[in-house]
């Protein structure tokens, strides 16, 4: 399937804020940015062992006042000039600059060594050291002794290919899938389920001390745990005794397979015909995929059926480089509770030819589908979906549970991947608001209402704020539909609607944030620390930005009591966790 499995980032603001990427150079040109970002980032995190210094690069941005075409014209002559001399210097400078592989390096490139591996970065990458210079190497586990190619070499660490595996980790074992080393949607499938879990609590532990700086408890979860329970009242005395940050186990899943309710495929066409599966890694080249062992079985066997409707009726799939082609991608949606499928043709173009023959076969060989939509994007973009969405057979809407709150999924609301594990992130996220039936409560990010919903149950008041406008018009339905008549939603940001709030008389005992991977606005913060509701609760899907986040409440006068990680997403690095944060009141 698609190499972005975690579903977050947030896709309910993707399809808002996008921007469209022209062609397939500009596609190279974004993926180079992203390369250079993920290569300074890498050297940072991980095993916090390993302080590996960045070093930084420097953009200088140009400025453009009112000027009249004269001045234009002459600054631009002069920057012309100017320019060309920098680049002579630049080139001088660089010819005189000694390559990475003339530095006085311990490996080069094509080196093969022997190294232990001491730790493992954000990406699910060995760490391992030749003479304190840093080697990152996928598919190595902390523990192991193996020897590597190295690949390239940065002045202050390098990659390598794993070769060989002299000492294994006991934490090793075979990869049930297939086509694990070719697609980049799993990270993980080599290291036990229980390593796993371990491994993601320490990463939390890692950015929460480097990046947060704070202190995490070291004290056992089940001592700490007895502690914060008898501070439920705040009681000052009971909360000093608990020593930093208790990050509790990481809670996984019983059956960490076959979890994924929504799959994306990309479609593609070989010299064998139309083709549907993942990105190889590090490419846009499309491998046929027939099943996805996190994806649900019916997602796999919807998507198979499409494919081979599609080779039969002779439908085109669409080429990114000509912008030619008619169909681009297959999404399905299940809901696990129902059983309800919906099933989504992305297409380059309102004209699908022998549209009928196609929904009759799906139809037929596939009951449980309610809803066939399609989707029309022409763009040329790495966008998946477009403006317009129009049903072909069925409803427009599919239903599925979460705990005991219903919700309708339509083709494009942001709807959690792993019900299964939403249920437990959302259950402790309620826990933590410590809600008795008379507090008010903002949910900040609310998305199509999920968590606000679930507040709605035990909260007087839930105010919900989404910057998109179709998500709170999907969480407004999915309010009637629970008849919870204790909530209101309101499309804005979230900084700018929460203190129109305040002006109104608006006040929150408990705020809940659930902001997308690069985490909280800066002005959303300043609005919590204006605000000074008794608890925070935030939820995030990156603990980089979790960490920078609770750093900046804490100096605001929060203490943050007690993270718990949430696998939502097995065999991948991602990890999602709930933090609880209260107003400090010790006197100094």
């Amino acid at each position: 399937m698609t190499n972005n499995r975690s579903g977050r980032g947030k896709s309910r603001r993707n399809t808002a804020t996008a921007t469209p990427v022209q062609g397939k150079q500009h596609n190279k040109t974004i993926q180079a940015k992203k390369d250079r970002k993920l290569e300074q980032s890498r050297v940072g995190v991980g095993n916090r062992m390993l302080q590996v210094e960045r070093r930084n690069g420097n953009s200088n941005g140009n400025t453009d006042g009112n000027v009249n075409d004269s001045d234009r014209k002459k600054r631009g002559e002069r920057g012309s000039r100017r320019s060309s001399s920098v680049r002579q210097t630049q080139a001088a400078s660089n010819r005189n600059r000694p390559s990475a592989q003339h530095l006085d390096l311990p490996v080069h490139k094509n080196d093969e060594v022997v190294i232990d591996i001491i730790g493992m970065n954000h990406d699910g990458e060995g760490v391992g050291r030749v003479e304190g210079f840093t080697l990152f190497v996928p598919g190595a586990l902390p523990g192991e002794k193996v020897r590597v190619k190295v690949l390239k070499t940065k002045k202050q660490y390098g990659y390598a290919k794993l070769l060989d595996i002299a000492q294994a980790s006991p934490d090793r074992i075979a990869a049930p899938c297939a086509i694990y080393d070719q697609c980049g949607g799993c990270q993980l499938q080599h290291m036990s389920y229980e390593a796993q879990l371990s491994w993601k609590r320490q990463h939390v532990v890692d950015v929460l001390e480097r990046i947060g700086k704070l202190s995490v408890a070291t004290e056992s979860s089940e001592h700490t745990a007895e502690i914060l329970a008898t501070s439920a009242d705040g009681n000052a005395n009971h909360m000093s005794r608990v020593q930093g940050v208790v990050v509790h186990p990481t809670l996984g899943m019983s059956e960490p397979w076959r979890y994924r309710n929504k799959a994306q495929v990309p479609i593609g066409v070989t010299e064998g015909g139309l083709v549907g599966g993942f990105y190889a890694r590090g490419s846009h080249r499309i491998v046929d995929m027939n099943t996805c062992l996190i994806q649900d079985e019916r997602n796999d066997e919807v998507v198979a059926r499409v494919k081979e409707i599609g080779r039969m009726l002779g439908i085109s799939a669409y080429n990114e480089e000509t912008g030619r082609g008619l169909l681009r991608h297959v999404v399905v949606k299940t809901a696990f509770r129902t059983g309800e499928m919906m099933l989504v043709l992305v297409t380059n173009g309102r004209d699908i030819p022998h549209a009928d023959a196609w929904i009759g076969s799906i139809r037929e060989h596939i009951p449980h589908v309610a809803s066939i939509c399609q989707n029309v994007n022409t763009k040329r973009t790495n966008v998946i979906f477009g403006d317009e969405t129009r049903v072909l057979w069925g409803r427009d809407v599919i239903y599925d549970y979460i705990g005991n709150v219903q919700f309708a999924i339509s083709a494009r609301s942001f709807y959690q991947v792993n019900p299964v594990q939403t249920e437990v992130l959302y259950g402790k996220t309620v826990e933590y608001a410590g809600l008795t039936g008379k507090e008010t409560v903002i949910d900040a990010y609310c998305g199509i209402g999920t968590i606000s919903l679930f507040l709605a149950q035990h909260a007087d008041q839930v105010y919900g704020v989404e910057i998109v406008k179709e998500a709170i018009d999907d969480a407004r339905s999915n309010a009637l539909l629970n008849e919870m008549r204790n909530v209101k939603f309101e499309v804005g940001a979230s900084e700018d609607v929460i203190p129109a709030w305040k002006e109104q008389g608006i006040t929150a005992d408990v705020i809940v944030v659930d902001p997308p991977r690069k985490g909280c606005d800066p002005r959303l913060l300043d609005t919590i620390l204006e605000m000074k509701p008794e608890r925070v609760v935030y939820v995030s899907c990156n603990p980089s930005t979790l960490a920078r986040d609770l750093r900046i409440l804490e100096d605001g006068g929060y203490r943050t009591v007690e993270v718990q990680p949430v696998d939502m997403f097995p065999h991948t690095v991602h990890v999602e966790s709930v933090a609880l944060l209260e107003r400090w009141r010790l006197s100094k």
